[in-house]
């Protein structure tokens, strides 16, 4: 495993481990499961664990595995302050309460303001006293290192960056993405502060995987150097000296040990300008079948119609990098083979989850767009099927 240094010289594995897709299991996370990837991962030198408040069951199930094995101490823990939904100080004890209870931990060592949006968020938190909250939990030892996670444009980015005085910050960046978000030159200025850089997102919630177009394949197929897409997408981001970990949702175990391979032999400087070269290609033939830029997030739910956005937008790419058929299934899957449907055409247009997207996607149009698409006459009868046979 590679490591690279925070901002006061502490190593943190290249590779992250993000803790926001463990498997789920009749609506639960497999714990099984998760423990045995999870420590796949510490016997290979990941230390740097990523979660989330919000990410149901994710905290408890961190804590739980590492306190089993006695691992807190081997491990740097990052988890996130729900800055959205603090109302007065007191919320702030009392979220951070319950995340060191889950965690079964007396400190998280990096500590963030999860989705900071703007300026106007940052300073609502100033004044409802997040400074000497802060201050207060640095001083004994609660809170190692202070951040904050992002999805926006660069010139608001930036503005953050200088609003305080951050020990890391968290970005989506992606080589799809690199001239979005914040993109190349958030990143570049957060470098240029000093300021470590986590990366979230590397595979935009595996599509640059799972719903690369066959154009795209091909043009990895024929260069001259052989790596998988996803080793591709790692090693681009490992390659820049600006980018300090990258997270990956790995919940998989072929999936952790191939990450750990690739992270145990990337470096800076290993790509060349062919390489490069060829991934602007795949960008090219990405982009000319991209319908919706959806990474899967889920931030957007839960619908209070039932929809399944991430699903349908899923399902509505998948139809045109990897044809109907393929699509369809995967529509009917996660619309209508449940108890209650959640397709596309359930929207009534009230727009609560685009408010909460991170990729500021015009949800309620594009769900349109993809009932239009997908709903045909096939679906209604896989739908009609399914509602008879109560499935």
């Amino acid at each position: 495993m590679n490591y690279r240094k925070d901002r006061y010289g502490n190593e943190i594995s290249i590779l992250g481990y993000g803790c926001m897709r463990f498997t789920q299991k009749a609506g639960k996370i497999d714990l099984d499961k998760a423990e045995r990837e999870i420590l796949a991962a510490i016997r290979g030198g990941v230390n740097y664990f990523d979660t989330a408040y919000v990410y149901p069951g994710s905290e408890k199930a961190l804590g739980q595995i590492l306190a089993k094995h006695h691992l807190r101490e081997q491990v740097k823990i990052a988890t996130k302050l729900p800055q959205y939904l603090i109302k007065k100080r007191e919320s702030m004890d009392k979220y951070f309460s319950e995340q060191l209870s889950r965690l079964q931990t007396d400190h998280v060592d990096y500590y963030l303001m999860h989705m900071l949006a703007d300026i106007t968020s940052w300073k609502k938190l100033v004044g409802l006293g997040i400074l000497d909250w802060l201050e207060e939990k640095k001083a004994r030892g609660a809170i190692g290192q202070v951040g904050f996670s992002y999805h926006g444009n660069a010139e608001m980015f930036c503005q953050l960056i200088d609003a305080y005085d951050w020990d890391f910050c968290q970005i989506q960046y992606n080589y799809m993405d690199e001239h979005s978000q914040a993109g190349r030159e958030g990143l570049q200025y957060a470098h240029g502060k000093g300021i470590p850089v986590i990366i979230m997102e590397p595979l935009r919630g595996g599509k640059l995987v799972n719903l690369l177009p066959e154009e795209a394949k091909e043009i990895f197929r024929e260069h001259s150097v052989q790596h998988t897409p996803v080793q591709w997408a790692l090693r681009w981001l490992w390659n820049q000296p600006e980018v300090t970990c990258v997270l990956s949702g790995m919940n998989d175990m072929a999936m952790v040990e191939d990450n750990m391979e690739t992270a145990s032999s990337a470096n800076v400087g290993d790509m060349d300008a062919s390489d490069e070269a060829m991934l602007k290609r795949v960008v090219g033939a990405i982009n000319a079948k991209m319908k919706v830029g959806c990474t899967g997030c889920r931030y957007c739910m839960p619908c209070p119609q039932n929809v399944d956005i991430p699903g349908t937008f899923s399902a509505y790419n998948r139809r045109y990098s990897e044809g109907k058929r393929s699509a369809l299934l995967e529509y009917v899957m996660c619309t209508a083979l449940r108890g209650t449907s959640s397709a596309a055409s359930n929207c009534i247009g009230c727009g609560k989850c685009e408010a909460h997207c991170p990729q500021h996607i015009s949800i309620r149009e594009e769900l349109k767009n993809a009932s239009k698409v997908l709903e045909t006459p096939l679906y209604k009868a896989a739908r009609f099927v399914a509602k008879r046979m109560k499935i």
